[in-house]
């Protein structure tokens, strides 16, 4: 499975690529806004995205619409946040994401389990 993960903070960047190239997902690159995280997708087509609801001033929910739609690199979109599930509620479940996984519980079966289930 081919990742891209998107969050403004260069050390969860740096620990989730770590932590899901060990269990077996190829990170095929990060980015730090939307703007970023759109031309990564588009260059290099990742099975699935992790965005990050909150990217230091911009709307995750809204970078996940995006991806959703745009042009032939449509990606499958997983929404990530230290917050819980709760408080994000009713924007998940109206969102196009496939899901959400607190960042306290990623994890390459979390986001398989995920895709599986809404597929």
């Amino acid at each position: 499975m081919r990742c891209l993960i998107v969050d403004d903070n260069p050390r969860f960047l740096r620990a989730a690529r770590s932590l899901l190239e060990h269990q077996g997902i190829t990170v095929v690159g990060v980015a730090s806004n939307s703007a970023e995280a759109l031309q990564r997708a588009e260059e290099l087509q990742p099975d699935v995205t992790l965005v990050d609801i909150d990217l230091g001033g911009e709307s995750g929910f809204e970078l996940a619409t995006r991806l959703h739609q745009d042009g032939p690199h449509r990606s499958r979109v997983i929404l990530i946040s230290m917050r819980s599930r709760e408080d994000y509620g009713d924007l998940i479940a109206a969102s196009r994401a496939r899901g959400f996984v607190s960042k306290t519980a990623l994890s390459a079966g979390a986001i398989q389990q995920l895709l599986t289930d809404a597929g």
